[in-house]
């Protein structure tokens, strides 16, 4: 009976403790459309996989001596997503409003210690008020401890953010330092400094969501990856996200069945308009490239004009960077380059394949984008892909003119197959630009000068803007018709698989940041 008892008193201090801020507090949470932390652990982990770590765990603030905590705010622990293990942990904003204190983070840490000793991916839910003020420097200090483990793990195994409520001062920089952070619309936030605080220092009146909230993030700053419409949406990117990314740094990728047979698609040879100015949507040469259509796109409401998301090809994961003819001709610019220049940093890291599609008229030229230091931002993207010894694919479908040509992966950074389309235009500068150069005293003679500009782009084009020059001189593997891409990418894919880049030792370059 006395053994009954014991049992019976643990199950209770169990269910006491798992019930977190209680039913009052749950309520509300739910009253804003949030779920409850253990609700978002169980939405995420396969059915009765779950396992947690720290339930009994007490803070150590003597300022809220004889207050209750549960789990001291946050829910760490490991269990299963589509059969593979996966760590993670749930902020309470049931429990003293998520906020981090010194016991609080150690759970975090030590969980964060756990996965790479394991080589496992981590996801993290962030709904939290900041530091747990009561706690003083020691909440600061709880939060460079975490700061410091993100950092730690970061290359080595995948870690994912969730921003699902309120993620305010330092708490914002735990997501900023890891591969992916998606916010649910509209009732996430995320941001340094309050409206409040900005309105006492600037006098400035701005809303929560128009500061810090999800589309603001995505559009605007471009600090997030993903905009999720709900939680459940949320948890779906996660899913999605685990299918092309590796347990660990020294992993492949998770290839899907592939029964070798590939059809070329005829419609893709008239994919590009006649009209060199016209433009098209190169997400449609994409899903027309890819395994079933399926592409999973990265920032996709941030610098539109670059185009970067995974998709699996021959069963393969890879990564695809690609110009969008659709917005800004597919310049390139400082925002897009950054874009590019993390995803291919972390695609490399993870060992998933590169494949470039170039249809890009140069950088963006201009006073703002000179001053904003678009030759630091676009060098970004020269050392990204240099740096990177993953397998690189590169397919010209178009324009692909001056510096931006080698930004986008030419054989000279390291692309170990270039192919191009009949449409391709490689040149130091697009026709127009270069007739202007080259016959500007015959222009200014001529006696119709309109005439002879539009006969000179021609005689550029048709001389120098193709892809024969550059085939003749080893820059193309070959020139091809645009239905046969999707098979030979994957041919050379599957040459690729065993390639091993020897670099110098050194503890890592200095990218231009």
């Amino acid at each position: 009976m006395a053994a009954r008892r014991r049992f019976e008193e643990l199950d209770a201090r169990r269910l006491e403790l798992q019930a977190g801020g209680g039913a009052d507090k749950i309520r509300r949470q739910h009253d804003q459309g949030k779920l409850t932390a253990r609700e978002r652990l169980a939405l995420l982990y396969d059915e009765d996989t779950f396992v947690e770590f720290g339930l009994w765990v007490k803070h150590n603030c003597a300022e809220l001596a004889g207050k209750s905590f549960p789990a001291d705010g946050v829910v760490t622990g490991k269990g299963e997503v589509m059969g593979r293990p996966v760590f993670a942990f749930s902020q309470d904003f049931t429990v003293g409003g998520g906020a981090v204190g010194e016991v609080h983070a150690a759970k975090i840490v030590e969980m964060l210690a756990t996965a790479l000793k394991c080589g496992v991916p981590v996801v993290g839910f962030n709904d939290g008020g900041g530091a747990r003020i009561q706690e003083g420097v020691n909440a600061l200090s709880a939060y460079g401890k975490i700061f410091y483990h993100n950092t730690l793990i970061s290359g080595v195994v995948p870690q994912i953010s969730v921003v699902a409520g309120p993620c305010a001062g330092g708490a914002a920089y735990s997501p900023a330092l890891t591969d992916f952070i998606i916010m649910v619309d509209g009732t996430s936030h995320m941001f340094i400094a309050g409206p409040e605080v900005i309105k006492a220092a600037t006098g400035e009146v701005i809303s929560d969501e128009n500061l810090g909230g999800a589309r603001a993030h995505m559009e605007i700053a471009g600090n997030i990856h993903f905009v999720a419409a709900d939680e459940q949406e949320a948890v779906d990117i996660v899913k999605a996200l685990l299918t092309y990314l590796p347990q660990n740094n020294m992993e492949t990728p998770p290839s899907r069945h592939f029964d070798g047979t590939v059809v070329d698609d005829e419609e893709m040879d008239w994919i590009i308009p006649d009209d060199p100015r016209a433009a098209y949507d190169v997400k449609e040469v994409i899903t027309r490239l890819v395994d079933d259509g399926v592409f999973l796109e990265v920032q996709k409401d941030f610098a539109a004009n670059l185009v970067v998301g995974f998709a699996h090809l021959g069963g393969l994961a890879v990564g695809i960077v690609a110009n969008q003819p659709m917005v800004m001709a597919g310049v390139l610019n400082i925002d897009a380059a950054d874009k590019g220049a993390r995803f291919i940093r972390t695609c490399n890291i993870y060992n998933i394949p590169l494949i470039t599609l170039v249809d890009v008229p140069g950088f963006l030229p201009g006073v703002a984008q000179e001053h904003g230091g678009i030759i630091r931002h676009g060098a970004k993207m020269l050392f990204s892909y240099s740096a990177a010894t993953v397998p690189k694919l590169t397919v010209i479908l178009r324009k692909a003119y001056g510096g931006a040509f080698l930004a986008m992966c030419s054989k000279d950074v390291g692309a170990e197959s270039v192919l191009a389309w009949p449409t391709a235009e490689i040149a130091v500068m697009g026709p127009e630009g270069a007739a202007r150069v080259l016959y500007r005293k015959e222009l200014k003679e001529a006696a119709d000068p309109a005439a002879l500009f539009k006969e000179k782009v021609a005689e550029y084009r048709q001389e120098h803007a193709n892809p024969f020059h550059a085939a003749e001189a080893l820059h193309l593997d070959d020139i091809i018709r645009p239905s046969w891409t999707r098979r030979l990418l994957i041919e050379r894919l599957g040459l690729l698989r065993t390639k091993r880049d020897i670099r110098p030792h050194k503890k890592h370059g200095n990218i231009p940041l």
